[in-house]
Order: C-alpha cells, then structure tokens, then sequence
C-alpha cells in the first residue's frame, strides 16, 4: 500500500470523525436546551444552551488532541482517558434526561444513539491512528534497513572500485618510472654529446668574439671622436641660441614697460576702449596700485566692471598675456 493510499484513509477518518462529532454536538444542543430551560430558574432559560455547548466543547478538545497526539505517537497519560469518558457519559446523561424523566424507554434509546456513537467512534478513531502510526512506523524502519543495505553495498562496490583503480595507478606508476629511468638515461647520452659540441663551439665562438671586440674598440673610438664634436657644436649652438633669447626677452620686457607707462600716463577717455585693451589696462594699473577710479578714467569702462576685473586679479591672478602681445589702441 502506498504513502499516498495511506494519507487518503486518514483523511477519510478524519472527515467521518468530524462529521460525527459536529453531527452529535449539534444533535445533542437540541435535545438538551429544552431539558436544561425546564430546570432553570424563571428568567434563566435563556443560559439553557450553555450547559450542553460547554460539554461538547470538552467533547471537541478530546477528540482534537486524541488525533494530533496519535498522529505524532504520543500518550498523553490517564487524564486525557478520563475526560474522554467523562464528556462522553455526559453527553449520554444529558440526551436521555428527558426522555428517562418521561419514563419513555424508546426516547432513551433513540437519544443515547448519537453519544455513544460519537463515544464509540471517538475510541475507534484513536485506535485507528495508533495502528496507522506503528504501521508506518514499522515500514519506515523495513525501508532504513533496506536503504541502509543498499548503502552498505553502494559502499563496497566504491571500495573495490577505489582498490581496482589503485591496483591500475600503481601498475600505471611502476611503467612511468621504467620509461623516466630510460629517457633519463638517453637524455644524459644526449647531454654528453651537446656538452663536447658546446665546447668546441665556445672555443671558437671566442676567437670570433676577441676579433670582433677589437673591431669594436677600433669603431668605438672613431665613434667617441665624432660624438664629441657634435657635443661641441651643439654646445655652442645652445649657448648662441640661449644670449639671442635672452636679449629678445629683454628687448620685450623693454617695450611692455614702454607700453604701460603710455597707457597709464594718458589722460582720460571719451570713449569706452576695446575690452582687450581695457583688462591690460586694469591688470597694469592694480599692478601699480593705481586706484579704481584711475582705472575707468584710463578705460571709460564703469565702475562696477572694473572693480569686478580688479577682484579678479586681486584673488586668483592668472597668466595674462604679456603686455607687448596687445597691440595698443589710438584711445589709449
């Protein structure tokens, strides 16, 4: 019988369990409310459904907790027993009360029906469950020896596997080393031999070697010779090159001093000079410390450009072209 026909009979035991007991709760609330609202006070009958709900939820935890401790193979002990039976009693008591204080045989039997079969099936049930559980149980240990047989053997097969391949490599080993053993052999004939080859070749390859190094050292020195004179003239070159530079700076630092002081020295503009123009202007006037008002007479530029280009200067003073790179304007 397979797991799966196994879980579908404990469902079907469980519905038929559960249709039971809410069967015989639901009966049992019906025949008991009248007989309870017959023995209560005037004004309490409305409590008459308590009385018959409490007992059958007493009912429902037995029947509940029977099934999960059967399901995970637990016991729990004689109390579990005792309120099975004592709901159970009770249940029956309580349906037949009426129907025994009517002295009606055949309303005792017919209302004890559905209690002793909720008892009975409540019973039945646990039992069931139980034998389901050491079935299963049992199977389960047959299936462990049976897996743990098969492991065992899986286990010997690698072993002899594991001893068939070490049996090879060792075989494989012992070749290996029979074959390193004669290429080792014929690799150190073959050395010999390129040994005495390498030295008849290093004798004459130094006899070529001192002939070329002579030829060499001759070269080397008609090199020497010419690479001097070259240094020589490149020598003087630079230094002729180095006094022009020198003199053109000066001739440049001559004019741009010429060009400021014509700039700075003017009288005021009627007209705004070309923006080029007027930032070398700015930029020689906050070199002389001249102030801003000085500036927008030289420039005709307004006062807040100029103070801009003079906070410029005044922060990050960049490279400005030299002032002999602008060429001057006739409003300068």
């Amino acid at each position: 019988m397979s797991l799966e026909q196994v879980r579908s009979a404990e469902r079907s035991l469980t519905v038929g369990t559960w249709t039971i007991t809410v069967g015989a709760v639901l009966y049992s609330v019906l025949t008991v409310t009248p007989l309870m609202a017959g023995h209560s006070p005037a004004g309490w009958k409305w409590t008459a459904p308590i009385l018959p709900l409490v007992v059958d939820a007493a009912v429902v935890i037995v029947v509940r907790m029977d099934s999960t401790l059967a399901r995970l193979g637990g016991d729990g002990g004689r109390w579990p027993v005792v309120l099975r039976w004592m709901t159970g009693l009770m249940t029956v008591l309580l349906n037949v009360g009426q129907s025994a204080l009517d002295h009606d045989l055949v309303g005792v039997a017919v209302h004890s029906v559905a209690p002793l079969l909720l008892i009975v099936s409540a019973e039945a049930s646990l039992a069931y469950r139980r034998a389901i559980g050491a079935a299963l149980a049992g199977r389960e240990a047959r299936e462990r020896d049976e897996r743990a047989g098969r492991e065992r053997a899986a286990e010997e097969k690698r072993r002899r596997e594991r001893e068939e391949r070490l049996a090879d490599f060792e075989a494989a080993e012992r070749r290996e080393e029979k074959r390193a053993e004669r290429a080792e052999r014929e690799a150190r004939e073959q050395r010999e031999h390129e040994a005495r080859m390498r030295r008849e070749e290093r004798d004459e390859q130094a006899q070529r070697e001192q002939a070329a190094r002579d030829e060499q050292a001759r070269r080397d020195d008609a090199a020497r010779v010419e690479r001097e004179a070259r240094e020589r003239e490149v020598s003087e070159r630079e230094r002729r090159e180095r006094a022009e530079r020198e003199e053109r700076e000066r001739q440049a630092r001559e004019a741009a001093e010429q060009l400021r002081e014509r700039l700075l020295s003017g009288p005021p503009v009627t007209e705004r000079l070309p923006e080029g123009t007027a930032r070398l202007t700015v930029e020689a006037a906050v070199a002389l410390g001249l102030p801003q008002r000085r500036a927008v007479e030289l420039t005709g530029w307004s006062a807040g450009w100029i103070a801009a280009r003079y906070q410029e200067l005044r922060d990050k003073r960049p490279e400005r072209p030299a002032l002999h790179s602008v060429p001057a304007t006739t409003g300068a």
